[in-house]
């Protein structure tokens, strides 16, 4: 891979079981982090938080504009940008609440937007060139299998709307960058195979899952100067599940 030569990165999200993954690929091949945070608890045992080419930012709230244009405005000139951050709630249609509804649309859809929008405005106000003299920039969003295989989401149909929300913006956004070399892509995991899910579904087959190392070595690519020509992809990471 062509390293990052110490661009600029930002990876929301970036504290949790994939997040760390996705840091510690970026920063093997030589990126700058900017990380956000919303569990501090996260942070006491995170591996990257004594790591100088990674900062973190705290308690900033991805589904509101004003404060996902101030992280962005306040940023060095930015190459990448990497939306980890979400939510994942299940229940049926009948005993999902408008609210619950919402809140799944705010934290995944909302967010990715927001920062979607931001970090193409900062792609396009640096005045540097990216890692290797590139021009343009990278996007990588999160959507997951419920989102491109809808039926998937029976019991989790606010999830799979939202995700759905996520891969719709990331190929419309792809095409509305394409000019300017900004690739917009997306990846969609089945199950990633971390501590939380596995105490959550103790009799499943761990085995069919994903780690987040593998799906973080799809993101670095993606958002690499290595990624030449790939935009307006949802990439299925699903393993062997």
């Amino acid at each position: 891979m062509v390293a990052f030569l110490g661009s600029n990165v930002v990876v929301t999200g970036g504290t949790g079981a994939l997040g760390t993954a996705v840091v510690a690929a970026l920063r093997a091949a030589g990126a700058v982090c900017h990380v956000t945070n919303i569990v501090p608890a996260e942070l006491a045992t995170w591996p990257h938080r004594d790591d100088s080419g990674v900062h973190v930012t705290t308690g900033i709230d991805l589904a509101d504009e004003g404060s996902v244009r101030r992280f962005y405005g306040a940023l060095p000139p930015l190459w990448a940008s990497i939306h980890l951050a979400g939510g994942f709630a299940m229940s049926p249609a009948a005993e999902t609440s408008a609210a619950a509804f919402a809140d799944q649309f705010q934290m995944n859809a909302m967010s990715a937007f927001l920062c979607s929008a931001a970090a193409i405005r900062a792609i396009r106000a640096r005045t540097v060139p990216g890692p290797g003299g590139t021009k343009g920039g990278r996007i990588v969003n999160v959507a997951a299998r419920p989102g491109i295989e809808p039926r998937l989401g029976s019991g989790m149909v606010a999830y799979a709307t939202a995700k759905a929300a996520v891969a719709a913006m990331t190929q419309a956004l792809a095409q509305e960058t394409a000019g300017e070399e900004i690739w917009v892509n997306a990846v969609a995991p089945s199950v990633l195979d971390t501590p939380a899910n596995r105490r959550a579904m103790p009799d499943a087959d761990y085995s069919t899952w994903v780690a987040p190392a593998a799906v973080a070595e799809v993101i670095t690519f993606l958002a690499s100067p290595d990624n030449k020509v790939t935009r307006g992809a949802v990439i299925p990471v699903y393993g062997g599940a």
